[in-house]
C-alpha cells in the first residue's frame, strides 16, 4: 500500500460518518476530538494537494493540542457545543482570528485577522477546530474557485473541472471528507452551484436568518448570506442551528429560536405541491442534459406523495436579470470601490472586480430606485407563485461543471454570455426574493457524466420547511450517499 493510500484510509469509519453521527459519537466519548483530527488531517494530507480546497492551513501540532483540550473537557463532562471536537476550515470571506483572511486577493495575501466574524465566533463557541481556509475566487466574485494567491480548486468527481463557488473550496473539502461539515456564504448561487457541482447540499437561508456582523452597511446591503453544507440535510440543519439567531448588530436578523434545527426532519408531504420552474419558459439557456437530469430527480417527490406540476413567474427573466445585475453594482462595487480608488491596488484587482465598481460608478439614485421596485416586483412573482405550491424548484446551475482552465463559460447553448457571472442567472430571483433555498443533488449528466443539483425554494421564512423536505426528497433518493468521488470511492 502506498503512503497516499495509508493517509487516504486512515480513520476511514470516523470520515464515513454524518456529522450528526460524529457529534453523538463524540458526546458518548466513543470518540476522541485527537481521533476525529486525526482522520481528518490525513484526509487532507493525502488529497488537499490534488484538489487545492484547503489553504492558509494551521500547523498539525497546533490542532492536535487544541483537539487534547477539548477530549479534556469531555472527560469532565464539559462539551462546548454540537461541533465539539470538529475539524473545519472557514471559507475565506470570513474572518477567523488568527488566520490569513485573503478574500483570494494578493491585496490581502498577508492579511492575519484579530478577531472572528459573528458566524465563526458562533462556530468556534460551538466548539469548531479551525484548520484553515477553503479557497474562493477573488473576492467571491463568480462561480469558479481560483485566484492569484491559491490557485484553482478542482471538482470533486473530476480535478480537471471547476468545482463552482465561491464556496468552491467548502464543497469539494466536504465531499473528499477532508472535514465533516462546511461554511459559505451565497449571493449569485454561492452556496448552491459548488453544492449541486460536487454532489452535497448547500442552503442559503432567508434573509435575516444567519446575521453578517460586522457590516458598514447593516439597512442597504441584504443581499450575500451565510449558511451552511454538508453531506445530508440533517448535517446542514445542524450548522445551520449553530450559525442562526438574532445579534443586536443586525436590526433584520431573526428572532426565531435556531434550536429547532436541530430537531428531527421527519415530516408528512402527501398532498402537497411542487412547482417546477424548469427554464423559466424557454428564457434561461441550458447546457443538454441539465433539465433530463432534474426532471428525472423530481420523480423522488411523487414518491413521497407529492405532485410536481409546471409553474411560472409573473417577473420576465431578463427583467429579474437586470434588476439582479443594477443592484449587484450598488452592492458589491460599493464595497471595492475603496480599493479601485487607490493606482497601485487598482491594477493588482481581476476585471471582473473592476467591471463591478465601473458599473457602481455609473448608478444614477434613479436607476437604483427602479432596481428596488423591481426586486419588489419578484418577491412578488413569488409569493403568487406560493399561493398555489407549496415549494418551488430551480436547477442549481445552467452548465455541467466546465474545464477548471476558464474563467467562466463564454455560451451557453449558442447564447454568448454577456458578464461574467451571467451563466449563473438562476440563482439570482432568488436572492433578489430574499427567500430561503436548499440545492440538492439531482442526478449525473452531460457528456462528462457529472454532478447537477436543483434548488428548492419556500416562502418567507419557511427555512425550517424547506430543510424538511429536503430532508424527504434525499431519504427518496438513496443514489445520493452512494455516489461518491472516486478519489474516495
Amino acid at each position: 500500500m502506498s503512503a497516499e493510500a495509508g493517509r487516504m484510509n486512515e480513520g476511514s469509519d470516523i470520515l464515513a460518518m454524518t456529522a450528526v453521527e460524529l457529534a453523538g459519537a463524540i458526546r458518548r466519548r466513543d470518540l476522541s476530538s485527537r481521533e476525529v483530527m486525526t482522520a481528518h488531517l490525513a484526509r487532507v494530507d493525502a488529497l488537499n494537494p490534488r484538489f487545492n480546497a484547503i489553504v492558509s492551513r494551521v500547523d498539525g501540532e497546533l490542532l492536535l493540542r487544541e483537539a487534547a483540550a477539548q477530549d479534556e473537557d469531555a472527560a469532565k463532562g464539559r462539551f462546548r457545543g454540537p461541533l465539539h471536537g470538529f475539524a473545519h476550515a472557514v471559507k475565506d470571506t470570513a474572518a477567523a482570528r488568527g488566520i490569513a483572511h485573503t478574500q483570494g486577493s494578493p491585496l490581502f495575501r498577508n492579511n492575519i485577522a484579530t478577531t472572528d466574524s459573528l458566524v465563526v465566533a458562533r462556530m468556534r463557541a460551538a466548539g469548531a477546530i479551525f484548520t484553515g481556509k477553503t479557497n474562493v475566487p477573488e473576492f467571491a466574485l463568480g462561480s469558479h474557485s481560483f485566484n492569484p494567491v491559491f490557485g484553482v480548486t478542482r471538482n470533486a468527481y473530476d480535478p480537471c473541472k471547476s468545482a463552482g463557488g465561491s464556496s468552491g473550496g467548502a464543497a469539494v473539502a466536504l465531499a473528499l471528507r477532508m472535514m465533516p461539515l462546511a461554511d459559505g456564504s451565497d449571493f449569485g448561487g454561492s452556496l448552491r452551484n459548488p453544492a449541486a457541482w460536487n454532489n452535497v447540499f448547500g442552503f442559503r437561508p432567508s434573509f435575516g436568518r444567519v446575521p453578517s456582523a460586522p457590516s458598514t452597511d447593516v439597512f442597504g446591503q441584504t443581499f450575500a448570506t451565510s449558511g451552511p453544507m454538508a453531506r445530508t440535510v440533517r448535517d446542514a440543519a445542524l450548522l445551520l442551528s449553530v450559525q442562526a439567531g438574532a445579534d443586536p448588530r443586525a436590526p433584520f436578523s431573526l428572532e426565531d429560536d435556531p434550536g429547532v434545527f436541530a430537531k428531527p426532519l421527519d415530516r408528512e408531504w402527501k398532498g402537497k405541491r411542487i412547482g417546477w420552474l424548469g427554464d423559466l419558459g424557454g428564457a434561461l439557456p441550458m447546457e443538454p442534459g441539465v433539465l433530463d437530469t432534474c426532471e428525472k430527480a423530481l420523480g423522488a417527490f411523487r414518491d413521497i406523495g407529492m405532485s410536481v406540476e409546471a409553474a411560472t413567474l409573473a417577473e420576465p427573466a431578463d427583467a429579474m436579470w437586470r434588476t439582479a445585475v443594477t443592484l449587484r453594482h450598488w452592492s458589491v462595487g460599493a464595497d471595492l470601490l475603496p480599493l479601485a480608488d487607490e493606482p497601485d491596488r487598482i491594477s493588482q484587482m481581476k476585471p471582473e472586480a473592476i467591471w463591478e465598481v465601473e458599473g457602481y460608478r455609473k448608478l444614477s439614485a434613479r436607476q437604483i430606485t427602479e432596481a428596488q421596485v423591481g426586486r419588489t416586483r419578484i418577491y412578488e412573482a413569488f409569493r403568487q407563485a406560493f399561493e398555489r405550491f407549496d415549494f418551488l424548484i430551480l436547477p442549481s446551475a445552467q452548465v455541467f461543471p466546465f474545464d477548471a482552465d476558464l474563467r467562466w463559460p463564454a455560451q451557453i447553448a449558442g447564447r454568448t454570455m454577456d458578464s461574467y457571472h451571467r451563466w449563473m442567472e438562476v440563482t439570482f430571483p432568488v436572492t433578489m426574493a430574499g427567500l430561503p433555498a436548499l440545492s440538492v443533488p439531482a442526478g449525473f449528466g452531460g457528456a462528462s457524466h457529472l454532478p447537477m443539483g436543483m434548488q428548492i425554494i419556500g416562502p418567507k421564512h419557511a427555512d425550517l420547511a424547506v430543510l424538511q423536505v429536503g430532508h424527504a426528497y434525499e431519504r427518496a433518493s438513496a443514489w445520493i450517499g452512494r455516489a461518491q468521488p472516486g478519489a474516495i470511492g
